[in-house]
């Protein structure tokens, strides 16, 4: 015949973990959890009086980080000759063995611009053909 568990835990004086019943389960509680351990206590530092002070060598300056420059995206309306001679420059600096976009020899441009005195700045200005501002108006078909 088969003894109880806790008739016969009590009989030999062992202590079961608390159970709790609820229908279909019987589940364990869990033991308390250890205390955490306390932390070691470094030894104190003695003050270096007795060791003379020697000079640390100077650090390297780190270069200062340079901030990324923010792009900017514009349109603008050009005549297409003007357009056509872009193109024309792309093709002059690759047979010259540089490859450069259409951004590219637009900015060479302006800073080409901003080298020149005023006088030559009205000059190549006066240059360039009056056009309309804004978006051209689409083709009809």
């Amino acid at each position: 015949m088969a003894q109880n568990p806790t008739a016969s835990a009590a009989a030999s004086n062992k202590r079961l973990p608390a159970t709790r019943k609820t229908p279909g389960k019987v589940t364990t509680t869990k033991p308390p959890l250890k205390a955490a351990a306390k932390p070691v206590r470094k030894p104190a530092v003695r003050p270096m009086s007795h060791v003379p002070h020697v000079a640390k060598p100077a650090k390297a300056a780190k270069p200062a980080k340079s901030r990324k420059i923010r792009l900017v995206r514009d349109s603008f309306t050009m005549p297409e000759a003007e357009h056509a001679l872009i193109a024309a420059l792309k093709k002059r600096c690759l047979a010259i063995g540089v490859a450069a976009r259409k951004s590219e020899l637009l900015r060479a441009a302006i800073l080409s611009l901003a080298d020149l005195d005023d006088r030559a700045v009205v000059i190549a200005l006066r240059r360039l053909d009056v056009i309309k501002t804004g978006r051209p108006a689409k083709a009809k078909k």
